[in-house]
């Protein structure tokens, strides 16, 4: 094992030339397709990998001449902290980058690592920077009994990169016709997934520690009997809005099973999508196709503000129906906690399992009769299940709310 940080050679651009620019088709121009001014561009060829092994870093322009090459790993507080639009992590060593000079890429091996986020730095002369993340699973053996979900479908999703230079992202969240999203290709944002840095430094001092797992590790489980032989409790960390019908399947088998779930996010397992290549596809709602999101969340998708609503804070209900969840908070019935949820939101529904107890709502939010609900049900077979009913719970925002989601992680592993 050498230095963790490297110089890179010389690489060429190859074939992976940015489209040309401006807008061509007829919708109008997103200033959001754009890069910042001095980013490297730079991507992963897989979304995560296990300890041992190799990782290729694809540069879309060619990586910069005597650019310097950092691995991170996501958490970890180091020195000042990171603005929300950064990474920022403990630097891991690593094993020199093998450099192909003529394809623009660099190889690396991946270390033995604990398992989380991690995000390749480059940087080169003149301030210029990028990020390229991705995750690092358990491997073969689990080392925790809980693992942590990362909606890196979702992150894809919103990614408005605009590759063949049209002026529009090349995303169905900028144009509803386009019916795929590439993965294989760089963040905007300096190469920043939508991801919540709080969240991931509050996971550093939980014990037991987590795995974790991107949304194509969870896609390869076989089983939901699988998924119960190796974790007691999956997070779906948070905006978990596209899954396959194979993730649905394994899913609601292992709740079925006694399988612990903590959804800390809204409007979660909603499209049905379909890995096609490095593409990912979508295929329509999953209400539509018959499977109600409530049967297994608890609770059903209401809609998004549009801009009309602002964010509100939750409000406690009967503290009584849930005390552990409320230990140690001072929170009583009808007091506010947190500051801006909504964004998206769900609510409690005639779908919603049997005994399934309200915790706290914001009331309203979306206009009479359209409240954010945040739940709890436990199944006969031993099953604890959780929703945040809001965007985004992973992301707390007060003493108190870091109090309710570390109350809500213990509550999950008791036996």
């Amino acid at each position: 094992m050498s230095r963790a940080l490297y110089v890179l050679g010389l690489i060429s651009a190859g074939s992976l030339a940015l489209g040309t620019a401006g807008a061509t088709g007829p919708h109008p121009f997103d200033p959001r397709t754009q890069d910042e001014a001095g980013s490297i561009l730079a991507w992963f060829d897989h979304r995560s990998y296990a300890p041992g092994d190799r990782a290729t870093l694809h540069f879309l322009r060619g990586a910069p001449a005597r650019a310097r090459l950092t691995v991170l790993r996501i958490g970890p507080k180091r020195g000042r902290r990171s603005p929300q639009d950064d990474m920022a992590g403990a630097v891991m060593r690593i094993e020199g980058p093998r450099v192909a000079r003529t394809a623009g890429v660099v190889s690396l091996r991946v270390g033995p690592w604990p398992s989380g986020l991690y995000a390749a730095r480059v940087t080169a002369s003149g301030g210029r920077r990028g990020f390229a993340p991705f995750v690092v699973t358990a491997g073969r053996k689990p080392r925790s009994r809980v693992v942590v979900v990362l909606p890196t479908n979702t992150w894809q999703a919103y990614n408005f990169r605009d590759a063949d230079g049209n002026g529009v992202g090349d995303t169905w969240y900028a144009d509803p016709s386009i019916p795929m999203v590439e993965l294989a290709r760089p963040y905007m944002h300096g190469g920043v997934p939508p991801y919540r840095p709080g969240f991931m430094h509050w996971l550093e001092r939980m014990r037991p520690r987590p795995d974790f797992m991107s949304d194509d590790d969870l896609d390869s489980v076989s089983s939901g009997e699988s998924l119960l032989a190796a974790y007691d409790l999956v997070v779906f960390a948070g905006h978990e809005e596209y899954v396959t019908s194979h993730v649905y399947d394994v899913v609601t088998r292992y709740r079925d099973l006694g399988g612990n779930l903590a959804f800390l996010s809204s409007n979660t397992f909603f499209y049905r999508v379909r890995r096609v290549g490095s593409r990912l596809r979508r295929l329509g709602r999953w209400i539509d196709l018959g499977r109600v999101d409530a049967r297994l969340t608890g609770v059903h998708y209401v809609g998004w503000n549009e801009r009309r609503f602002p964010n509100r804070p939750y409000v406690a209900t009967d503290v009584s129906v849930a005390p552990w969840f409320f230990r140690g908070t001072g929170l009583e019935e009808g007091e506010r906690f947190g500051s801006s949820y909504g964004v998206e939101i769900d609510q409690v529904s005639a779908d919603s399992p049997k005994d399934t107890i309200v915790l706290a709502r914001i009331p309203g939010l979306f206009g009479r009769g359209r409240s954010a609900t945040m739940t709890y049900y436990e199944t006969a077979g031993g099953a604890k299940v959780f929703a945040a009913g809001a965007m985004n719970f992973d992301q707390p925002q007060s003493r108190v709310c870091w109090q309710l989601l570390t109350n809500l992680w213990r509550w999950m592993l008791r036996p």
